[in-house]
């Protein structure tokens, strides 16, 4: 007979009648933790008065830790053995008030029987709702049972009647019908766009179109690492890449060729603000090596025959070198300094390479279609991913305000290269600095689509939008109220609001290419016969159906 020791099993935290538990999850960085605390701590207890007046008390699942001076959850380590303790019957709000890494919950709230609601601030400066969304997207494609739930200050109408019915049934859902499912049958299949999408879609599939991704998991965005079986089967398998390659590679690029990188920037106009102390200011020797960073990326673009490529976003490379930012908003961008190869040929002369932010293959392969498709019909094919960062009112219009961490292609900003800033990308983050490329970004209507998994099959939402470009007082505010050091785009989806967005949307990003309005209709209806014929389910959002509707009249 087999006899086994394992470790104790801690007492259950249960709950009684009318008893809620709550659980906090956010950094794996103390120093944002620690900054965020009190934003939470604030939230908690707005929380805990809404349950009151219904009637239920809020009982915290884990302490506050008093030497760390915050009360969240920071690594999985930590979450497994919190819900390890738990009663899996109990019913839990996940309160997230700050950006927060899923992969501390998810595999737990995966075995958790109880109810479970993801609750976000709706806030610029504590994006708990970026937090949310990542969560949700997550827990989505892991197949988990969840609900969801946002609000600005607890105590709006959405808010209070969500929570009351979640407490009295055990689960929220909310109207999802802006988006509308498309069979891979739809007429649209069959007009000149269409032909013109599947032509390029058996092309991909055909030849293929390599991600190269330079480590693939990035900030506990589980709904960003796709199984190998999805992205094999629509023709954009992964080729996996080390950043210590990438290291090794950067320190082989020339102090003169990562000045004459520097210089062709300036000389365009880019401004770039310099300090002395690179310990809290952008210094000449962090943007170098920035440079030397995106010469070598396209090095391997050229030396592994890749679509895209991608580095991982903060943890890993932020120990070791000056933030990626720089570097991959260059890359991406059709006019960029000549990069040459050993031998001196220039990669990819005139043409920009996709550049995956954040190593999210749920962007990387609308970012990969939409290249393709654009660069075969001669249109301006710059991509980039942005956060669904915040959103608010200005003259009666919701504008959403899409920022992403650090940098997009110069193409996408009012004013181009002469238009960008290039700040110092926060030390809380990053102690070896490192420039982003900042600036408003630039009107005009855009297609966007953010790909997600269920199972192994892939899940498409594509929608349009139009980029504008706020009054400089206006914009000033959502700077402020956001990351100031990072690019931001006011825009508006069509007939997606606010509330639309937050209860369907599977991640805290989204992929955007400017289309001009001219074309944007039958790019549009290539694009969604392009997905259906590398078997991607596609999801038009709001308005946009109208555009894919008329084919078939």
């Amino acid at each position: 007979m087999l006899e086994l020791t394992l470790p104790p099993s801690p007492a259950l935290i249960s709950v009684g009648p009318q008893e809620i538990l709550l659980v906090a999850n956010a950094d794996l960085r103390e120093s944002a933790n620690v900054t965020c605390w009190p934003t939470q701590k604030m939230y908690e207890e707005k929380l805990n008065d809404a349950l009151e007046r219904l009637g239920y008390r809020m009982k915290r699942a884990h302490p506050v830790d008093i030497d760390r001076r915050h009360g969240f959850i920071s690594s999985q380590q930590q979450g497994s053995r919190l819900f390890s303790a738990i009663d899996p019957d109990a019913p839990i709000i996940v309160l997230l008030t700050a950006w927060q890494y899923s992969h501390h919950l998810a595999p737990s709230l995966v075995h958790h029987r109880g109810p479970v609601l993801l609750l976000a601030n709706f806030d610029g400066t504590w994006p708990g709702l970026v937090g949310m969304l990542c969560m949700a997207g997550s827990l989505t494609s892991l197949g988990a049972a969840y609900s969801r739930l946002w609000s600005e200050n607890f105590d709006d109408e959405l808010f209070l009647q969500g929570l009351s019915t979640w407490l009295r049934d055990g689960v929220l859902t909310h109207k999802t019908t802006y988006l509308r499912d498309i069979p891979a049958t739809h007429p649209v299949m069959s007009t000149s766009a269409g032909q013109a999408g599947r032509r390029v879609g058996q092309y991909i599939l055909q030849h293929k179109a390599i991600v190269g991704l330079f480590d693939s998991f990035c900030m506990g965005m589980i709904n960003g690492v796709f199984p190998q079986q999805a992205m094999v089967n629509t023709g954009i398998p992964i080729e996996s890449l080390s950043q210590s390659a990438l290291l090794v590679e950067m320190a082989k690029v020339p102090d003169e060729l990562r000045r004459e990188c520097l210089e062709w920037y300036e000389q365009r106009g880019m401004h770039f603000d310099f300090g002395t102390d690179g310990a809290t200011s952008l210094t000449r020797e962090q943007v170098l090596e920035q440079c030397a960073m995106m010469i070598a990326m396209a090095r391997f673009v050229k030396r592994f025959g890749l679509a895209a490529i991608g580095v991982q976003y903060q943890q890993g490379l932020k120990d070791c070198c000056a933030a990626s930012d720089f570097a991959e908003g260059a890359i991406g961008n059709a006019e960029r300094f000549p990069i040459p190869d050993e031998n001196g040929e220039i990669i990819w002369p005139g043409k920009a390479i996709p550049c995956v932010n954040e190593v999210d293959m749920g962007s990387a392969i609308p970012q990969v279609m939409l290249w393709r498709l654009l660069d075969a019909l001669s249109l301006p094919a710059e991509t980039t991913l942005h956060d669904i960062r915040w959103g608010s009112l200005y003259q009666g219009t919701f504008y959403w305000d899409l920022e992403i961490s650090g940098a997009v292609p110069f193409a996408h900003l009012k004013g181009g290269i002469a238009g960008a800033t290039g700040y110092r990308q926060p030390a809380m983050f990053f102690p070896y600095g490192g420039s982003t490329i900042a600036g408003q970004g630039k009107a005009g209507r855009f297609i966007w689509a953010r790909a997600h998994y269920e199972g192994s099959g892939v899940v498409m939402h594509i929608g349009t939008g139009t980029g504008v470009e706020l009054p400089e007082q206006e914009f000033e505010r959502r700077r402020q109220a956001t990351n100031y050091q990072w690019p931001l785009l006011n825009a508006v989806l069509d007939g997606v609001g606010r509330d639309s967005l937050m209860a369907g949307h599977q991640s805290n990003h989204l992929t955007i290419a400017y289309v001009d309005a001219g074309h944007l209709t039958e790019v549009l209806r290539a694009f969604v016969a392009q997905a259906l014929t590398l078997g991607i389910r596609v999801r038009i959002a709001g308005e946009a159906i109208t555009l894919i509707q008329e084919s078939a009249q």
